[in-house]
């Protein structure tokens, strides 16, 4: 099916292509938009929410530049 739609993508005009492209981005945001929610609503990310706000409440804090540097 990958190389159906490889193949059809390739006869479509090029701003089609960009039409599909910025659709297809649409809907990935979409897709993690809900997830993120589900997640949120389910508890799964409340281990992760209780740490940072513990961090923050202990003054355990980088900045995000720093934290980028040394990764």
């Amino acid at each position: 099916m990958k190389q159906q739609f490889e193949a059809a993508i390739k006869t479509l005009p090029q701003n089609d292509v960009q039409q599909l492209a910025i659709w297809l981005q649409s809907y990935i945001n979409d897709s993690w938009d809900q997830q993120l929610e589900s997640d949120l609503q389910s508890g799964k990310l409340d281990n992760l929410i209780s740490k940072a706000e513990a961090d923050i409440a202990a003054h355990n804090l980088r900045n995000l530049d720093e934290f980028i540097r040394n990764t």
